[in-house]
């Protein structure tokens, strides 16, 4: 039974992910549009007809020619080829390719940025691009914020550091990583997983592979692999599809934990809601409640990006 339910949900992820859309594989249809983003934030998408010292004049498709003045304008770049789908610009969002819940994919952060992302307000992590194929993260479960006057209490932490290698750009991408946690103020060790990951297709629109091995302080690595697929697709400027699944294997029982739900891509932050259920396998078959996932995910820059 355990192997059926792997296989069914396999060939139905592929089978989404491989489906027909018409919005990929379009080029800009006209290469010397720019971006001008302003002060203010707003973004203007066009062809610059005239420019001065004092202002940029700038046909646009949807508001006609606009004037914008120099002294407002905070920088000014080419549409990159892919950004202009449907007539509708698709800013770039790195930031919100290199996981999907949770589990990693094969894309890295670029150097020198990162993001702050916070789950259920118990869970925080900050993972930063050291350089762009590798990246680290750190995260904590703030337990002493709710245990204030009680003499103290334990904290756990975690590291996950990520090399990530582009096999083919924008195609294939590999990353290898681990994940190692550990509670502050108690004498036990630790535990984590160690895994691999394969990611499939752009950075808007791909699937990951992934094996992971867990292990401990006190036992070591496990022997049989935990399977994951995972599978984005952005749909809309600021709306993506994600779902997040795995295959858990523990001695004559074994566990499927399916996932789905969407993400809000915004500039400043991105918001990930879902929802999570577990099926347990092994002398009888026993569906868990949905459990919901509501995540938020703001972007950080450092040093002179």
């Amino acid at each position: 039974m355990k192997n059926q339910c792997l296989v069914y949900a396999l060939f139905m992820a592929f089978a989404v992910f491989f489906a027909p859309d018409s919005s990929y594989g379009q080029e800009n249809p006209d290469s010397s549009k720019v971006v001008i983003e302003t002060a203010d934030g707003n973004e203007y998408i066009g062809v610059i007809l005239m420019q001065n010292s004092q202002s940029i004049v700038l046909k646009t498709d949807n508001i006609g020619e606009i004037t914008l003045p120099k002294s407002t304008v905070v920088s000014i770049r080419p549409v990159k080829n892919g950004e202009i789908k449907d007539g509708q610009y698709w800013f770039e969002n790195p930031y919100a390719t290199t996981r999907y819940f949770y589990n990693p994919s094969g894309y890295g952060l670029p150097a020198g940025e990162g993001y702050y992302q916070n789950t259920w307000i118990l869970l925080n992590q900050l993972s930063i691009g050291i350089t762009d194929n590798v990246s680290i993260g750190v995260g904590m479960i703030p337990v002493f914020l709710f245990t204030l006057g009680s003499g103290g209490s334990s904290t756990p932490i975690w590291f996950t550091p990520k090399v990530s290698i582009p096999v083919e750009k924008d195609k294939v991408n590999i990353g290898l990583g681990a994940l190692y946690a550990t509670v502050l103020g108690e004498g036990s060790g630790g535990a984590g997983i160690l895994y691999g990951t394969s990611t499939f297709g752009p950075k808007d629109k791909n699937a990951s592979i992934g094996f992971g091995w867990g292990y401990t302080t006190d036992d070591g690595i496990s022997k049989k692999p935990t399977i994951s697929f995972s599978y984005i697709h952005r749909k809309k400027p600021k709306w993506a599809f994600l779902t997040e699944n795995y295959f858990i294997s523990a001695g004559d029982e074994a566990f499927l934990i399916l996932s789905g739900g969407a993400r809000y891509l915004g500039k400043t932050i991105s918001i990930d809601f879902g929802g999570f259920t577990f099926i347990v396998t092994g002398g009888g078959q026993e569906i868990l409640p949905i459990l919901p996932w509501l995540s938020f995910t703001v972007p950080l820059k450092f040093g002179n990006n």
